[in-house]
């Protein structure tokens, strides 16, 4: 994996685009091919880079206000950040300082409280719950009469890190194709969708390319470096299963949009790249010893050294040509994270066609 490489602190995205005066889907776009050069555009022109018969497969997770305010028993201030679902009506939780630093001095059985009368219980240490003191995520009991959900919509705020200089109303960290459903969302917004506009998705459809949907619902976005990726709930639909296996076998591309996209699809894809439909818990890990198996390109922002999302990015585009891309970014300082540009990396496509 690419890790010999460090971003510049002004190259963050500090806002949205649109606070900058530029579109959506105006933000940058580098298209990298494993075959011919590189490609300097906008977002606009993403259509251009695809051809008829390519399937574009998007993520529908709506972006929850999934940070909220408190205060531990010392009276220290905090900020709670509700990564997602546990089993048992347990929530996974990570505590940051008001300024967006980590809390590494947590604690087993500590009790935060919280807006509107309700306490936050730090259980077990999360994915290990062996571990009582200094976890970066806890499994807690957050006991909310009428349901978390509609209680986060009444205090809640979007999470937000301190590269962001100010805070954003939630539609700032929705994607066009966000769906607000029964469960749980996503507790920050999938972002490599973000960029995309109604009228880039014309624009797909006039150059016949299709669009298909999944779920998965991501927790929060801040993993240690070299740290796995947890297990998520997604959800791939008979139709969009259809739609992939039908792309396949009239030569199309799957070009997936996103992290969260790649790993719903490929954790229903057989060893020949054929897909079914699903939903669940998915546990995979992509990288050097899961190579992607239907997913042939991925429109994806740009992430941290030492990030999991790397081992995914080369596990569908190569080392070598993830590491080109990201050289040009930086060379070209393309903006990072949530708010800022984007990349479409297409591998060769016989890569992930079987025979």
């Amino acid at each position: 994996m690419i890790t010999a490489f460090s971003v510049p602190a002004d190259l963050s995205a500090t806002e949205p685009p649109e606070a900058r005066g530029v579109a959506r889907d105006g933000v940058r776009l580098l298209v990298a091919r494993e075959r011919g050069p590189l490609r300097h555009t906008t977002f606009d022109a993403l259509p251009s880079a695809l051809r008829r018969g390519d399937l574009v497969v998007v993520n529908t997770s709506d972006t929850e206000p999934a940070a909220v305010d408190g205060q531990r028993a010392d009276g220290t201030p905090v900020t709670v950040h509700v990564s997602g679902p546990a089993p048992d009506h347990l929530h996974v939780v990570e505590l940051r300082t008001p300024d967006g630093h980590r809390v590494t001095d947590g604690v087993a059985g500590e009790s935060i409280a919280l807006p509107c009368g309700v306490v936050a219980t730090l259980l077990t240490g999360h994915p290990d719950p062996h571990v009582a003191t200094g976890s970066r995520l806890w499994r807690a009991r957050i006991p909310v009469a009428g349901g978390l959900r509609s209680w986060l919509a009444e205090v809640g705020r979007p999470i937000r890190y301190p590269y962001l200089h100010r805070s954003w109303p939630l539609d700032a960290h929705r994607t066009v194709f966000a769906r607000a459903e029964a469960e749980f969302g996503s507790a920050e917004m999938p972002s490599a969708g973000r960029p995309f506009t109604p009228a880039v998705l014309h624009a797909l459809h006039a150059q016949g390319v299709d669009v298909a949907r999944v779920v998965l619902h991501t927790g929060v976005s801040s993993p240690e470096a070299g740290e796995t990726p947890l297990p998520e709930r997604y959800r791939v639909p008979q139709e969009t299963a259809d739609a992939v296996n039908a792309a396949r076998a009239a030569g199309g591309r799957v070009v997936a949009v996103g992290t969260t996209t790649t790993r719903a699809l490929e954790s229903v894809a057989a060893p020949d790249g054929h897909v079914r439909a699903g939903a669940g818990w998915t546990h995979l890990v992509l990288g050097p010893g899961r190579p992607a198996r239907v997913v042939d390109g991925l429109v994806t922002g740009w992430h941290e050294p030492g990030a999991s999302h790397l081992s995914l990015l080369e596990a569908v585009a190569g080392e070598r040509l993830v590491s080109r891309a990201y050289a040009a970014a930086l060379e070209q300082r393309y903006r990072w994270h949530e708010f800022g540009d984007s990349c479409l990396l297409l591998a060769a496509q016989s890569v992930h066609r079987p025979g």
